[in-house]
């Protein structure tokens, strides 16, 4: 029987390391059962995720964390129907930002922060109109509204000044 030898180089190291820490806090996150720090805190990961790994990983970053609010209940059960969406909307964020990110950080920022909102917004009244439940559809409204941006633009502020309290460049793979 041969033995097959895996050389890692340090970049794989490195980019492998970055991500279970970012996976982990973006999981970690949604515990806290409020969006004003969860919220945050996962878009950071998510800014930082894409300005240090590429693309690719701050989008599978995205996928996790709603199911982990969803089943912690950060995010209400009757609100599941929206976790697609939450995931798509981390997805447009982390690939709108990953355009701009090199050509103005704030502009790409903002720009990805607001193309969420927009979409979890407006995707969040076909799945309000499916909720008998008027104070769960209340609620669901209020949540997929101006929190999303916010939330969005205060972990894109959190990624910025990580990067710059650290000095470190904010490019680890391609």
């Amino acid at each position: 029987m041969q033995a097959k030898i895996l050389a890692l180089s340090k970049t794989k190291i490195l980019s492998l390391i970055y991500f279970t820490g970012l996976l982990a806090v973006s999981l970690v996150a949604p515990l806290f059962h409020f969006q004003p720090i969860t919220g945050p805190i996962v878009n950071a990961c998510l800014f930082i995720a894409v300005s240090i790994l590429g693309v690719q990983a701050g989008i599978m970053l995205g996928l996790l964390p709603s199911l982990i609010a969803l089943s912690v209940g950060t995010l209400p059960a009757p609100l599941a129907p929206m976790v697609p969406f939450i995931m798509a909307s981390n997805a447009i964020m982390v690939v709108v930002f990953s355009y701009l990110k090199n050509k103005n950080f704030a502009v790409g920022i903002t720009t990805a922060s607001l193309l969420k909102f927009l979409f979890l917004f407006s995707t969040s009244y076909v799945v309000v109109n499916l909720i008998t439940q008027k104070s769960i559809a209340q609620k669901a409204t209020q949540m997929m509204s101006w929190p999303q941006l916010i939330t969005a633009l205060l972990g894109g502020l959190i990624a910025f000044l990580i990067f710059k309290t650290t000095k470190k460049d904010a490019k680890v793979t391609k």
